[in-house]
């Protein structure tokens, strides 16, 4: 009895122990190409005002106020266009505003009042290294960082390429794009007071090297796209290291539904940089990280969008900047 007591103390020993690694860095076995794609391209979806033509939309974001409406941030080719527009769900164009504000559109989210947040990454001529928040309409409501003026102390971003808020207010910025940039993510309440900071430079746990997207679970877990070391990484909503996964590929961009599923997109691995992956839309639980669908880039002249959103309905959108294209996947 002794003995058979000691190999299920044992047994249950390393199961813990395995229950915990997983959590910390979960790799899915096999193939990582190999999730089925049960979707389908729709192309010509989004119809742009008259004589309005795309740059690089570096960013397509649902409206998480009502689940259907789409938003789409890009760089604008033509003077004094607006690079924030707004779609309904059948692709019609409603609105656009933010004309000749920003040096570098990149990181974008529109929250749970419909609210607006834009990221500028670029910096020149006493604009930019900014996230601004606008109401719906386009009024400005809020602007964190100074104008022109990058850092790292408080109060100031070098590179900020990303934002997400919670349904508390809470606000996270990826303030970083590799380079000279910032490496960290920095934690707003919703009156924009700075409460804390956390990551830097590196390959570790905690660490960055041009984060690129981030993203927020029902949990307020926060997933960061850590690009150049091809992972998406996992924090808690203190700024505590979860988990680090690899299953994803070399995640440019990533986004998280109100059901958990999350999807990230890789428009970079290459047999250099991320052995064995290809590029393309993964999909997948951010409760486990298994990844259940793959969107594989269609092929060369199309390439793989940097941005990818969804909506309540279960589409899939991805945005170019390459290609200064925004496209959308149905489900049948």
């Amino acid at each position: 009895m002794k003995h058979v007591m000691r190999i299920a103390l044992i047994v249950g020993v390393a199961v813990g122990v395995w229950v915990v690694s997983s959590d910390r860095g979960y790799t899915q076995a096999g193939d990582p190409n190999a999730a089925p794609n049960p979707y389908k391209m729709q192309n010509n979806f989004f119809q742009l005002p008259a004589g309005r033509t795309l740059g690089g939309a570096i960013k397509v974001q649902v409206d998480h106020s009502d689940g259907k409406s789409i938003w789409v941030f890009d760089r604008c080719e033509q003077a004094n266009c607006n690079p924030i527009q707004k779609f309904d769900s059948t692709g019609k164009f409603v609105r656009g505003f933010g004309a000749n504000m920003f040096v570098q559109p990149h990181g974008f989210f529109v929250d749970y009042e419909g609210n607006v947040w834009a990221t500028d990454n670029g910096i020149r001529n006493g604009k930019g290294g900014v996230v601004v928040k606008f109401s719906p309409t386009g009024q400005v409501l809020m602007t964190l960082g100074h104008q022109g003026m990058p850092g790292n102390a408080e109060g100031y971003f070098n590179g900020a390429s990303s934002v997400v808020v919670g349904r508390n207010g809470d606000i996270f910025v990826g303030d970083g794009h590799g380079g000279n940039t910032n490496d960290r993510v920095v934690k707003f309440d919703k009156t924009g007071k700075q409460l804390l900071t956390f990551g830097k430079h590196g390959k570790g746990p905690g660490e960055f090297d041009a984060l690129h997207g981030i993203a927020m679970d029902s949990q307020g877990r926060i997933f960061v796209a850590d690009r150049t070391n091809s992972r998406i990484q996992v924090f808690d909503s203190n700024g505590k290291f979860v988990a680090e996964w690899k299953q994803f590929g070399r995640p440019s961009d990533v986004a998280i539904d109100k059901n958990d599923m999350i999807y990230v997109t890789d428009d970079q691995s290459t047999q250099a940089n991320n052995p064995g992956f290809k590029t393309g839309i993964r999909i997948g639980s951010a409760k486990d990280g298994k990844v259940t669908a793959f969107i594989p880039t269609p092929n060369a002249e199309i390439a793989t969008p940097e941005g990818v959103g969804f909506d309540d309905a279960g589409n899939v959108y991805g945005s170019w900047t390459g290609k200064m294209a925004v496209r959308r996947w149905t489900k049948g």
